[in-house]
């Protein structure tokens, strides 16, 4: 099973989308293995954000994401990083396939709702800057023999 990084923006918490979003996660079929609401600080946000370091945005980033609570989980599945990402959809909302979370809940590119770890790499890298290994639980579902073959 792969593991994911999904947060759920400021502009997605601010407009009481945190439910609709985990409840996508987890109606696909998905597990969710740890959450939890923080208030991110200006020195995690610009490790979360440090391959943009040099990005004319990089600043806007860092100013939005601590700007207000975010909900960050770790999912768990096949293909989870994949998966996620296509629920997710495309980074500008305006390319967002209708019925992705962006497709449905966003217009603007800096107010995209979610964050999802864009490759097994990142998402490893992303899941330990903001979850200790003892914050991530290890279970099985009831479903999972209706999930997986």
């Amino acid at each position: 099973m792969e593991r994911t990084l999904l947060i759920v923006k400021p502009d997605g918490v601010m407009r009481g989308l945190v439910g609709e979003v985990i409840s996508r996660v987890e109606r696909r079929g998905l597990k969710l293995v740890a959450m939890k609401m923080v208030q991110v600080s200006r020195e995690l946000a610009e490790r979360h954000y440090a391959e943009h370091r040099e990005k004319p945005f990089f600043e806007q980033l860092v100013g939005y994401i601590t700007s207000a609570p975010v909900v960050v989980a770790v999912v768990e599945g096949a293909n989870a990083v994949k998966v996620v990402r296509r629920m997710v959809g495309a980074t500008s909302p305006a390319e967002a396939e209708p019925g992705s979370i962006r497709g449905d809940f966003a217009l603007d590119i800096g107010r995209n709702v979610v964050h999802a770890s864009d490759s097994p790499e990142a998402a490893e890298r992303e899941i330990a800057l903001f979850f200790s290994p003892e914050e991530i639980l290890s279970y099985s579902r009831a479903d999972e023999r209706w999930v997986y073959e």
